[in-house]
């Protein structure tokens, strides 16, 4: 049984025919939006980047 909190990256093509991935929450919530990608192996690079780099990502609160 999987984590019922769990995320999920959906990889898109956008109209003009790049590639761009959103990060949603596990209640369907977009919580992050990548830039666009002009291929799908550099959009896939970019999930594999915030799933490596993101867990131990710092907080700059500059409030």
């Amino acid at each position: 049984m999987g984590d019922p909190v769990a995320g999920k990256f959906e990889l898109k093509t956008t109209k003009s025919g790049q590639f761009m991935f959103n990060l949603k929450a596990g209640n369907g919530q977009i919580i992050a939006t990548s830039e666009h990608y002009t291929t799908k192996a550099a959009a896939l690079n970019g999930i594999e980047s915030v799933k490596t780099n993101a867990a131990d990502a710092a907080v700059d609160d500059q409030t």
